[in-house]
């Protein structure tokens, strides 16, 4: 069960080598949790991964999971939950994809999309069903600022974030009263293995400070975080620019 601040003494990770995963779970082992599930491709880094943070106290279990298959969804989160109560699932994997080429391969452009939004529908309505039978947890979805509006250089990954982005916060809605609390995390540009060699945009953050925004949300109880918060004057903004305008923007 969490502890008197909302904050998970269990929790699962759907992309278990995520950076921003990974520094929320060190946060929180640091705070109260004890059991941690890695779910993902199995690979050295997972393993990797699950050392350190025994090494930091914590009881780590890894689970074989794809994003790219949703029929073994149920199958891999049925054996966490079978284990017992899971108070947090974090739902954490996706990719950038690379736009120049994905508008020329339209098939990499599939499997972002299927990656990212078609992967996460799946796993995160398996998640809320198990979550919601327990009675309790909270579910939450990194999404991104780039799925508050389409921009030219990122559109077939803005989308897909889009869409997950607006499941998630219908999820939540579907979920509200049910015990089970649902967080969409919005992040700007992360400086992480996934954007390297990327020029910056600006409020460039870190997976470390995701992680304290995550901390805070869950404390709160918060629907929606956006990191760093002024992203998020800034996104309301850029949302309803006419789009003659917007299209002149360096974005």
């Amino acid at each position: 069960m969490k502890d008197a601040f909302g904050l998970p003494q269990s929790l699962l990770v759907l992309g278990g080598t995520s950076e921003i995963a990974l520094a929320t779970v060190r946060r929180l082992v640091a705070r109260r949790t004890r059991t941690v599930w890695l779910a993902g491709r199995p690979s050295p880094a997972l393993e990797g991964a699950a050392e350190q943070l025994r090494d930091a106290g914590a009881e780590v279990r890894t689970v074989a999971f794809d994003a790219l298959d949703p029929e073994s969804h149920e199958e891999a989160l049925g054996k966490v939950f079978a284990e017992g109560d899971i108070d947090l699932v974090l739902l954490a994997f996706g990719v950038l994809g690379d736009q120049a080429h994905d508008e020329r391969e339209p098939l990499n452009a599939v499997r972002v999309a299927q990656t990212n939004y078609t992967g996460a529908v799946c796993a995160g309505l398996v998640a809320a069903r198990s979550l919601q039978a327990q009675g309790h947890g909270s579910l939450v979805v990194l999404s991104s600022v780039a799925g508050e509006r389409a921009r030219r250089a990122n559109f077939i990954y803005g989308s897909s974030k889009a869409g997950l982005d607006a499941f998630a916060q219908g999820l939540g809605d579907a979920l509200h009263g049910t015990g089970v609390h649902v967080m969409v995390v919005r992040p700007g540009f992360v400086r992480s293995r996934m954007t390297e060699g990327m020029e910056e945009a600006p409020l460039a953050t870190t997976p470390e400070a995701v992680a304290a925004a995550i901390e805070l949300g869950l404390r709160r109880r918060s629907e929606t975080v956006w990191v760093p918060g002024a992203l998020r004057v800034v996104m309301s903004t850029l949302r309803h620019l006419p789009r003659t305008v917007f299209r002149r923007l360096p974005v």
